[in-house]
Parts: C-alpha cells; sequence; structure tokens
C-alpha cells in the first residue's frame, strides 16, 4: 500500500491551521488576567446581626493591616488561600472562603463563633464562652449576653454554666429577662432579671461525669424551673407587684419561697 505523503501533508497542515486558529480567537477573546483588577470586594458574614463579634469593616480592616486588602489590585496578585489563612488566625472565625469571578469581585465568606455567656468570675477570669463550650477572649466589642459572675472556675463554666446559659438563651422569655448568673460558693444557682428587684434561686445543677448525660439532666432541670418560674411571674408577682419580693428561691419542687428586702446580690 503506497501513502500518498501529499495529501497527508496538506491535510496535516489543515489540522495545525485549525488549532492555531482557535487558540488565537481563544487567546484573542479571553480577558488579560495579569491586567484585570479588583473593582469590588464582598464580604459576606453569617449571622452578622446576631450576637456575634465581626462585621464587615472590621474584616477590612484586618486584611487593609496585613496589605491584603484586594480592592484594585491586579486579580492575578490577589492570593485567595493566603487571605483565609489570615482571617482563620482571628479567634472569633469559625470559618472562613474566599475565591475570585471573573467580573472581578472578590468573594470573602465567613462564619463566625458565636458567644452565648460572658464569665466574669471572682478569680479575676474574664472571657466568653462559645456555642461550642470553647473559651473565646475577651474583646472591645460587646453582646447583649448573659454575664455570668461568682465562683466559676473554666471547668465549672463549660460543663455547667455554658449549658445553663444555652436554656436560657433559646428562650425569647428569659433571654430577654435573664441578665446575671451568679455562682454561689457550693455552686447554687442565682439568676438576675431586669425587670424586678428581685434574685431568683434555682439551687445547684444536677451533676454528672457523662457529658451527654449531664446537657441532658442539667437542661431538663432547668426548663422545669423556668416554668415554674414563669408561671409565677403570671400568676404570682403580676397581681403582688414585680418588687414585692426580694429573694424568689425555686429549689424545692413542692413550694416556692419568698423573701421581703432588698436583694443581697
Amino acid at each position: 500500500m503506497r501513502i500518498n505523503w501529499k495529501k497527508t501533508f496538506v491535510v496535516t497542515l489543515d489540522v495545525i491551521l485549525a488549532v492555531y486558529l482557535v487558540l488565537v480567537f481563544t487567546s484573542f477573546n479571553k480577558p488579560d488576567e495579569t491586567r484585570k483588577r479588583c473593582v469590588k470586594v464582598a464580604i459576606n458574614i453569617e449571622d452578622e446581626m446576631t450576637n456575634g463579634f465581626l462585621d464587615a469593616s472590621d474584616i477590612k480592616r484586618r486584611l487593609q493591616a496585613c496589605k491584603l486588602y484586594p480592592l484594585n489590585k491586579p486579580m492575578a496578585q490577589v492570593n485567595t488561600r493566603e487571605i483565609e489563612a489570615m482571617l482563620k488566625r482571628s479567634p472569633f472565625v469559625k470559618t472562613t472562603d474566599c475565591y475570585k469571578t471573573e467580573d472581578g469581585v472578590v468573594h470573602i465568606l465567613l462564619t463566625q463563633r458565636m458567644p452565648v455567656v460572658r464569665i466574669k468570675s471572682l478569680n479575676n477570669d474574664d472571657y466568653y464562652l462559645d456555642d461550642q463550650d470553647q473559651v473565646m477572649p475577651n474583646t472591645r466589642y460587646t453582646s447583649d449576653l448573659i454575664i455570668a459572675t461568682g465562683h466559676i472556675n473554666k471547668a465549672f463554666a463549660k460543663d455547667y454554666v455554658s449549658v445553663l446559659s444555652k436554656c436560657l438563651m433559646a428562650s425569647e422569655l428569659w433571654r430577654n429577662q435573664i441578665e446575671q448568673i451568679n455562682v454561689l460558693p457550693d455552686k447554687g444557682i442565682e439568676l438576675v432579671p431586669r425587670v424586678g428587684n428581685h434574685v431568683v434561686y434555682i439551687g445547684q445543677l444536677p451533676e454528672s461525669t457523662n457529658a451527654a448525660k449531664r446537657k441532658e439532666e442539667v437542661s431538663a432541670y432547668v426548663e422545669k424551673k423556668m416554668k415554674r418560674l414563669e408561671f409565677f411571674y403570671k400568676y404570682g408577682l403580676s397581681q403582688a407587684g414585680w418588687n414585692k419580693y426580694s429573694y424568689i428561691n425555686l429549689e424545692f419542687d413542692n413550694q416556692i419561697i419568698c423573701k421581703k428586702g432588698s436583694p443581697h446580690l
């Protein structure tokens, strides 16, 4: 069989020419990534309007301080992985994702650690606990959270105060009514409300070395006590007056003990 080299050469040349034209056309129409600049930085923080400590202006300042804010920089020079790594070093950032789009926008998506209680103990500790029971440092930001005071070490804060705080924060009534938890030397729990010149004592929280069991038992205990308090508020204090009693003791299941006078806190 004889090969028609002339015909083969022509076909090969046609293929090479076609590929060349495709590459030229593609290159002509593809934007020059080295010249395109970032025209916008879109910062999105999940739960920004709740009790978190981060906002877009804070993220912008952090990036600017590290010379990583991408606005007006060539897109080819924007290192998204470096931006993510820098933001993850913040003790208030939970997750971060940064990416670029062809329209010159750099997107920064963040989720933040959510504080549930502030601890200000008698041993001068001052920090926050997040929704995963982990310590967050004190910050210049303020948040409308319950403050826990008194005889609290970090173990008790994580194992018990955090569970108690989550139970209170989960209820719209108690989230707005309870402003302080006070832990007594024997670990008895006092609650200080925003409305009414009184202190509520709910007793000692049930103890357990098993984390799951402890959470279940403490949650059930708090729910039971707060239901009794809600009933007493509705049918007792609403009739007698919010400032009639200074101390309301809910420790015992079959009675509510009320004292008159000034709260001792």
